[in-house]
């Protein structure tokens, strides 16, 4: 059973920036001296699949069937301690000068909050996750729930 599921789509203005590749993509074709549709074609296919790619391949947050998943990234519920939740400029050095090099991090820069879960196996050598979220406080609930379960 899922609780939570969240998927890290980039931000409107990195979709925005890969329409720019269309013209680039256009300027290259054009003096290859392909007919004059090719040039369109060409940007029109590398840029859809560009955002395709960019969309197809953004991780997937869920906390489901007693386990909390960050992409590839599996943890059963009941190794998670503390949550904390941050914004802003204790986001910001989280992820920067306050980070553990030994962290499970994901995140994303068009997404402001980032939950750090501490992990309590004493055989796992990664102190925490560093999860971007646009919903902290969900995901912090749904762990919650998950764990008193």
């Amino acid at each position: 059973m899922t609780t939570f599921r969240e998927r890290l789509v980039p931000g409107v203005g990195t979709a925005l920036a890969l329409i720019l590749l269309a013209p680039a993509v256009a300027l290259v074709v054009l003096p290859l001296g392909f007919p004059a549709a090719a040039p369109l074609v060409a940007a029109v296919v590398v840029t859809a699949a560009a955002e395709a790619l960019l969309f197809g391949l953004t991780p997937v947050i869920e906390v489901r069937d007693g386990e909390l998943r960050v992409g590839a990234a599996r943890i059963p519920v009941g190794q998670t301690g503390e949550v904390e939740s941050l914004r802003g400029p204790e986001a910001r050095h989280a992820r920067g000068p306050g980070l553990d090099a030994r962290a499970y991090t994901v995140f994303r820069p068009s997404i402001d909050p980032v939950l750090k879960i501490e992990i309590t196996d004493p055989d796992d050598p990664v102190p925490y996750w560093l999860i971007s979220t646009r919903r902290p406080d969900e995901l912090a609930g749904a762990l919650a729930a998950a764990r008193t379960r």
